[in-house]
Formats: structure tokens, sequence, C-alpha cells
């Protein structure tokens, strides 16, 4: 799975630690998210959705090897 949430954390000038600390989770969640090495639950994936102004399937992009 990949995701844009570096490119939306930017749009709204957040650093990794300020997302980590609107959503609840710790720092290197947040880098672990970015470089697709984490899958989020659905919950966490709402928080930073919505701390983004964005949409689920906007941020996470699914592919069809997640499925497998």
């Amino acid at each position: 799975m990949k995701t844009r949430i570096k490119e939306f954390r930017a749009r709204h000038d957040l650093t990794q630690e300020d997302l980590a600390k609107m959503v609840g989770v710790r720092r290197e969640t947040i880098v672990f998210l970015e470089k697709g090495k984490y899958n989020p639950s659905l919950k966490l994936a709402y928080r930073i959705s919505r701390c983004l102004d964005t949409t689920i399937d906007e941020l996470f992009l699914f592919e069809d090897s997640d499925f497998e």
C-alpha cells in the first residue's frame, strides 16, 4: 500500500511529530506509514484523513498485490 500522507502533510505545513500528536500515535508510526511499512487500523486511517482534510481513498492507495 502506498500513501500520500507526506504530500498532504506538506500541504498543511505539518511535521510528522505534529500529525502524530494530532492522531495520538508516536512519530515513528507516521514514518512507517509514509514509507508503506505499516498498515493502519481503520480508526487510525480515519483520524489521519480527518486531520488532513481528505478521504481515506485519497490518502491510501491500494494495489492488487495488497490483497494477495
